[in-house]
């Protein structure tokens, strides 16, 4: 089964994001607004306790943080998503390495980017007009982090939450 871990904003920022998402993105219906801590892997129905315990570990190892949403960008060329750019706390970088150690260990695709993505699978012309729009839009969001989640791929692509996770709590 594929799994994935993500921090879910508040619920006045995903308000915000789903207000471009409903438009831009074809997920929308899939996946509330988040930010990814390890991108979807596949685990045997054997290895997720395993995986549950490892994750309560790293909660416990983390306290609870602040992160800034601050902007719009892009990652263009490369590809023709549109996200709201999350500030790359010490923290936040922390949290996502730990999640690429140990039985978590896989390879990474690309460098990471911490963000919420509002607008992806746009054609060329498509991206660059929208973006040169949502640039104008003003984002500035403060978070307190203080849980992230451990999710799981249903059958027909939506994505729901296995377990929560709070920093710095002992499990």
């Amino acid at each position: 089964m594929k799994y994935g871990i993500a921090i879910f904003p508040s619920k006045k920022l995903q308000d915000y994001a789903n207000s471009f998402r409903k438009r831009y993105d074809p997920s929308y219906a899939l996946i509330s607004p988040h930010i990814t801590l390890k991108s979807g892997f596949e685990v045997e129905e054997n290895q997720v306790e395993a995986i549950v315990q490892e994750l309560h570990k790293i909660a416990s190892e983390v306290k609870a943080f602040k992160v800034n949403v601050y902007k719009v960008s892009s990652f263009h060329p490369v590809n023709n998503v549109i996200y709201f750019g999350v500030e790359a706390k010490p923290e936040l970088e922390v949290l996502h390495n730990k999640m690429h150690e140990g039985i978590l260990s896989t390879d990474r695709e690309y460098a990471y980017v911490p963000h919420i993505t509002i607008a992806q699978n746009l054609s060329d012309d498509e991206h660059s007009d929208v973006l040169s729009s949502l640039k104008m839009t003003k984002v500035n969001y403060e978070e307190t982090v203080d849980r992230f989640q451990l999710l799981y791929q249903l059958e027909n692509g939506s994505w729901t939450v296995h377990e929560t996770f709070h920093l710095g709590k002992e499990c």
